[in-house]
């Protein structure tokens, strides 16, 4: 199971616990009438509800903005005169009632993070020296992501109605695996930019060179056709290199497709045949930034440039219901199923009597960042599907959903 899902289980698991000690509480006699049966029904169902509204904001991290989101929701699942929510330095959020107490919660939450553990702290007006004020007793529990603590969560109350330190303790931790989740997240969104920034970056300086060489052969017996061929390698880098977000459209995609085999066809000259079929349905389709293009790469240096003779590619693009399917397929000269398997490893991407092909070539993008970009955007289930023997070509396919959620 991937890091993420286990954040998630135990984000579940934690929030599991916390509604039943909930549930447990608010159920006074499991031999009582029915109507107490249905009151623990809808106290559980507030207590989620209420952690519903909580979690979003945690899943964007710890800060000043999503401790002050959540801190309500928090003291209603622990039904506290207050809560607050701190980090290592000061007091992100406070919720409840007002008073000079408020100023002893880093001091709280310091001496829970320095025992590492969750205390009960009893409430000392003496100690404070400020007339009127009513120091409470507060149940005190740290906050974690990823071994780290990064602060606390306090809750008070009055004399016997001081909050218990284990129901303050478990919400503590579900509190940390939204914090987790949120951690996950931006390491994912990080991860992404820097697989996208890799994959600009990998456009291969072998085609620039050879696309700049091809143009400048024309510049002399065909000016016009040079001029067409620069305007198509402006188009082509000018997607390529942009700045984005990881999603374009099959219309945008095929475009750059498009130039990127105008420029190919120039170099190669009638020993490329070509051909793309595409259901108008799917143009609007969103899918990942230069998913096909380095497909339709791949099959020319493999169907074309190692065979000597002349070589064919086509690009088929599909409605089918929820999803848009699409192949590359050329006929060149294909590969042992086993040799995919041992380039790929197992568990990448899906070989009829293999693993998947990551035939990169010589500067190329490769097949195997598609593969992952379409499993960490879509899923493990929309990874690459790749058709090949040898002698018989290949057929890479893939699909995308029509809707991302």
């Amino acid at each position: 199971m991937s890091t993420s899902g286990w954040a998630l289980l135990c984000a579940a698991s934690v929030l599991l616990g916390f509604v039943l000690s909930r549930w447990a509480a608010t159920r006074r006699n499991p031999q009582g009438p029915p109507e107490e049966a249905t009151d623990a029904a809808a106290a559980t169902f507030a207590t989620l509800r209420v952690a519903a509204r909580a979690a979003p904001s945690l899943r964007t991290g710890l800060s000043r903005g999503s401790a002050r989101e959540s801190v309500r929701h928090l003291r209603a699942l622990l039904g506290a005169d207050a809560v607050a929510v701190i980090d290592t330095e000061e007091v992100l959020a406070w919720d409840g009632a007002a008073g000079c107490h408020r100023g002893h919660a880093v001091r709280h939450a310091r001496a829970a993070l320095a025992a590492g553990r969750p205390l009960a702290v009893a409430g000392d007006a003496a100690a404070c020296g400020t007339p009127g004020c009513a120091v409470r007793g507060a149940a005190v529990a740290p906050l974690t992501v990823d071994g780290r603590v990064v602060g606390a969560l306090a809750a008070y109350g009055a004399g016997a109605g001081e909050p218990p330190v284990r129901t303050v303790a478990e919400l503590a931790r579900w509190v940390s695996a939204q914090l987790e989740l949120a951690e996950l997240d931006s390491s994912r969104r990080r991860a992404t930019e820097a697989e996208t920034r890799a994959l600009r970056a990998q456009i291969s300086p072998h085609f620039v060179y050879n696309c700049l060489t091809t143009i400048a052969s024309f510049v002399r017996t065909d000016p016009e056709h040079a001029r067409e061929l620069l305007v198509d390698f402006a188009d082509f880098t000018r997607y390529a290199l942009r700045s984005g977000g990881d999603l374009t459209t099959l219309a945008d995609e095929l475009h750059c497709v498009d130039r990127y085999l105008q420029l190919e066809r120039a170099r190669f000259g009638d020993r490329l045949h070509f051909t793309v079929e595409v259901a108008p349905e799917v143009l609007s389709v969103p899918v990942p930034f230069l998913c096909v293009q380095p497909l339709v790469e791949n099959a020319i240096k493999h169907g074309t440039a190692l065979c000597g003779g002349a070589g064919r590619v086509r690009v088929v693009a599909v409605d089918a219901g929820r999803e848009a399917h699409i192949s590359v397929a050329d006929d060149g000269l294909g590969m042992d199923p086993e040799r995919a398997r041992t380039l790929l490893g197992a568990g990448a991407g899906t070989i009829p009597g293999a693993g998947r092909d990551d035939r990169r070539g010589e500067g190329g993008i490769g097949l195997s960042n598609v593969d992952v970009r379409l499993r960490r955007i879509y899923g493990e289930e929309y990874g690459l599907v790749l058709e090949t023997a040898p002698g018989a070509g290949t057929t890479v396919r893939l699909r995308v959903p029509k809707l991302v959620s």
